[in-house]
Protein backbone atom coordinates (compact mmCIF):
# COMPACT_ATOMS: atom_id res chain seq x y z
CA UNK A 1 0.00 0.00 0.00
CA UNK A 2 1.11 3.40 -1.27
CA UNK A 3 2.64 5.59 1.88
CA UNK A 4 1.45 8.90 0.28
CA UNK A 5 -2.33 9.99 -1.39
CA UNK A 6 -2.55 12.52 -4.02
CA UNK A 7 -5.44 14.38 -5.12
CA UNK A 8 -5.86 16.78 -7.87
CA UNK A 9 -8.70 18.98 -7.12
CA UNK A 10 -10.72 21.61 -8.79
CA UNK A 11 -10.60 24.87 -6.75
CA UNK A 12 -12.24 27.78 -8.05
CA UNK A 13 -11.01 31.44 -6.55
CA UNK A 14 -13.33 33.52 -5.09
CA UNK A 15 -12.59 37.28 -6.86
CA UNK A 16 -14.26 40.17 -7.32
CA UNK A 17 -15.06 39.42 -10.97
CA UNK A 18 -18.62 37.93 -10.84
CA UNK A 19 -17.27 34.80 -12.58
CA UNK A 20 -14.93 32.43 -10.43
CA UNK A 21 -11.59 31.51 -12.01
CA UNK A 22 -11.05 27.28 -11.81
CA UNK A 23 -7.38 26.77 -10.33
CA UNK A 24 -6.04 24.08 -10.77
CA UNK A 25 -4.37 22.32 -6.86
CA UNK A 26 -3.37 18.85 -5.57
CA UNK A 27 -4.30 17.90 -2.16
CA UNK A 28 -1.65 15.32 -0.71
CA UNK A 29 -1.21 13.30 2.72
CA UNK A 30 1.58 11.19 3.49
CA UNK A 31 1.43 8.26 6.10
CA UNK A 32 5.06 9.92 7.84
CA UNK A 33 3.45 12.99 8.59
CA UNK A 34 0.20 12.13 9.40
CA UNK A 35 -1.61 15.02 11.06
CA UNK A 36 -0.50 17.18 7.97
CA UNK A 37 -2.30 17.93 4.34
CA UNK A 38 -1.13 20.17 1.97
CA UNK A 39 -2.48 21.65 -0.81
CA UNK A 40 -0.27 22.75 -3.60
CA UNK A 41 -1.19 24.84 -6.14
CA UNK A 42 1.33 25.17 -9.71
CA UNK A 43 2.85 28.74 -10.31
CA UNK A 44 0.69 29.48 -13.21
CA UNK A 45 -1.57 29.49 -10.89
CA UNK A 46 -0.11 31.58 -8.76
CA UNK A 47 0.48 35.63 -8.21
CA UNK A 48 3.70 35.18 -7.73
CA UNK A 49 4.72 32.71 -10.62
CA UNK A 50 5.94 30.14 -8.32
CA UNK A 51 4.43 27.12 -6.67
CA UNK A 52 2.55 27.98 -3.68
CA UNK A 53 2.22 25.31 -0.78
CA UNK A 54 -0.35 25.40 2.53
CA UNK A 55 0.07 22.60 5.04
CA UNK A 56 -2.94 22.19 7.63
CA UNK A 57 -4.22 19.79 9.64
CA UNK A 58 -6.39 16.96 8.55
CA UNK A 59 -8.45 17.55 11.56
CA UNK A 60 -9.26 21.01 10.29
CA UNK A 61 -10.13 20.17 7.21
CA UNK A 62 -12.53 17.63 8.80
CA UNK A 63 -14.00 19.38 11.06
CA UNK A 64 -14.36 22.94 9.07
CA UNK A 65 -16.66 20.64 6.30
CA UNK A 66 -18.86 20.64 9.14
CA UNK A 67 -18.88 24.12 10.82
CA UNK A 68 -16.46 26.91 10.48
CA UNK A 69 -13.03 26.18 11.86
CA UNK A 70 -9.98 27.58 12.00
CA UNK A 71 -8.07 30.71 13.59
CA UNK A 72 -4.46 31.02 11.76
CA UNK A 73 -3.25 31.27 8.04
CA UNK A 74 -6.22 28.43 7.26
CA UNK A 75 -9.85 28.62 7.73
CA UNK A 76 -12.41 26.40 6.41
CA UNK A 77 -16.04 26.29 6.27
CA UNK A 78 -19.20 24.87 4.81
CA UNK A 79 -20.68 26.51 1.42
CA UNK A 80 -24.03 25.14 1.00
CA UNK A 81 -24.38 21.47 0.36
CA UNK A 82 -21.52 20.73 -2.39
CA UNK A 83 -18.60 23.54 -1.36
CA UNK A 84 -16.72 23.91 0.87
CA UNK A 85 -15.00 27.01 1.49
CA UNK A 86 -10.69 27.50 2.07
CA UNK A 87 -9.29 30.68 2.84
CA UNK A 88 -5.36 31.25 3.39
CA UNK A 89 -4.11 33.94 4.74
CA UNK A 90 -0.81 35.87 4.11
CA UNK A 91 1.14 39.10 4.67
CA UNK A 92 0.71 39.63 0.72
CA UNK A 93 -3.19 39.02 1.31
CA UNK A 94 -5.84 36.40 1.18
CA UNK A 95 -6.81 34.17 -1.11
CA UNK A 96 -10.24 32.57 -0.29
CA UNK A 97 -11.65 29.43 -2.92
CA UNK A 98 -13.87 26.74 -3.27
CA UNK A 99 -13.67 23.44 -4.08
CA UNK A 100 -16.39 20.66 -4.53
CA UNK A 101 -17.25 18.98 -0.35
CA UNK A 102 -16.96 15.44 -2.46
CA UNK A 103 -13.69 15.45 -3.96
CA UNK A 104 -12.38 16.18 -0.18
CA UNK A 105 -14.78 13.72 1.13
CA UNK A 106 -12.84 11.24 -0.90
CA UNK A 107 -9.61 12.75 -0.30
CA UNK A 108 -10.33 12.37 3.51
CA UNK A 109 -11.83 8.60 3.09
CA UNK A 110 -8.46 7.85 1.41
CA UNK A 111 -6.42 9.17 3.75
CA UNK A 112 -8.60 7.38 6.69
CA UNK A 113 -7.42 4.03 5.13
CA UNK A 114 -4.16 4.81 4.86
CA UNK A 115 -4.11 6.28 8.73
CA UNK A 116 -7.21 6.06 10.73
CA UNK A 117 -8.47 9.28 12.37
CA UNK A 118 -7.23 8.73 15.90
CA UNK A 119 -4.35 6.68 14.93
CA UNK A 120 -2.20 9.21 13.64
CA UNK A 121 0.42 8.60 16.76
CA UNK A 122 1.62 5.40 16.27
CA UNK A 123 3.13 6.40 12.77
CA UNK A 124 5.01 8.63 14.87
CA UNK A 125 8.97 7.19 15.43
CA UNK A 126 9.42 9.57 18.07
CA UNK A 127 13.04 8.15 19.09
CA UNK A 128 14.35 8.39 15.34
CA UNK A 129 13.05 12.32 15.03
CA UNK A 130 14.59 12.91 18.41
CA UNK A 131 17.87 11.39 17.30
CA UNK A 132 17.60 13.67 13.58
CA UNK A 133 17.30 16.48 15.69
CA UNK A 134 19.97 15.28 18.70
CA UNK A 135 22.81 14.85 15.20
CA UNK A 136 25.31 17.51 14.92
CA UNK A 137 24.65 19.12 18.43
CA UNK A 138 27.26 17.38 20.38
Amino acid sequence: MSTVIEQPVEARLVAAAPRMPSIPATLSYERGDPFAVRMTFPAPATLEGVEVCWTFSRELLISGMQEPDGHGDVRVRPYGYDRTVLEFHAPEGTAVIHVRSGELRRFLQATGELVPVGLEHLQLDLDHDLAELMRGTC
